[in-house]
């Protein structure tokens, strides 16, 4: 796992919050919070963690339960037993083994030329890359 930048804030497992979030930096959240998240930085969503919110943030690592759509401007990654229940889009989508999404998949900021790429973390280590036709009539 890559090392996190230190965490600025943080909402405990035993803490409920409600309302409009945002911040810069990394928080983590391992608590229960509902309402809309938006960030420069980094939020770590903890195992155990219940969120009821739309999220955008600069990338989100996710270990517990979000219910809603979550953009990030470079990074989404849902590890074990994460859940996301909603639409997803970054440029750079990670799952692990374990990991699972209801909802739309969209990948935006092409690392290639015509080249999108999604990481599927198994145990077999293997990687899609979607091509991207423009070729409208």
């Amino acid at each position: 796992m890559k090392t996190i930048e230190n965490i600025t804030t943080y909402i405990g497992k035993d803490t409920e919050f409600e309302g409009k979030l945002k911040f810069y930096g990394t928080i983590r959240i391992d608590g229960h919070f509902r309402g809309e998240i938006m960030g420069e930085g980094t939020l770590i969503v903890g195992e155990g963690a219940i969120i009821e919110a739309d999220i955008h943030v600069s990338q989100i690592f996710n270990s517990g339960r979000i219910q809603g759509d979550v953009a990030a401007d470079h990074k989404i990654e849902i590890r074990a037993p994460g859940k996301i229940l909603g639409n997803i889009q970054a440029p750079s989508i990670v799952i692990n083994e374990g990991a699972t999404i209801e909802g739309n998949c969209r990948m935006h900021g092409v690392e290639k030329r015509g080249e999108r790429k999604l990481a599927v973390v198994g145990s077999d280590e293997s990687e899609a890359v979607v091509s991207s036709s423009s070729s409208a009539k």
